[in-house]
């Protein structure tokens, strides 16, 4: 079994690129019912200043479960806690990039805690998305 240290040790930090696919957006949208026209209608967004349909902030969430439960070096982990502030909107085929960074360890609860951000590339610049803490809890 892997504790707490351990998992901060073997993944102190980590980045991965995530893209707002066509499956992504379609499935986000099927499992929410979410069909407010910010989200759906391309016409209506552009008309309050927007480039495009803007995505679900919550894909964000779907993409951190990925992290927790596929890019950890172990599959015995449970999000117990996480946190998201929204910064800029992001669009149907950007990528996105996930960067995390262990923050705390607490061995007597078996918790490690990320802080996280997630960013785009705008002209050679990094744009903060989103950014927030998960709190991944070590499974006996």
């Amino acid at each position: 079994m892997m504790t707490a240290t351990q998992l901060s040790q073997q993944c102190p930090e980590l980045t991965h690129d995530y893209v707002v696919t066509d499956r992504v957006y379609d499935a986000f949208r099927t499992c929410s019912g979410d069909i407010n026209a910010l989200h759906v209608d391309d016409g209506f967004a552009h008309d309050r200043g927007f480039s495009g349909r803007v995505m679900y902030g919550n894909i964000l969430n779907a993409f951190l479960s990925h992290f927790a439960g596929m890019l950890l070096p172990t599959d015995r982990v449970m999000i117990h806690a996480q946190d998201i502030s929204f910064h800029a909107p992001f669009y149907l085929g950007d990528t996105l990039q996930l960067q995390v960074r262990c923050e705390t360890v607490s061995e007597a609860v078996g918790v490690v805690i990320y802080k996280f951000k997630f960013t785009r590339d705008d002209d050679g610049k990094r744009r903060l998305i989103a950014r927030g803490h998960i709190q991944i809890g070590i499974l006996a």
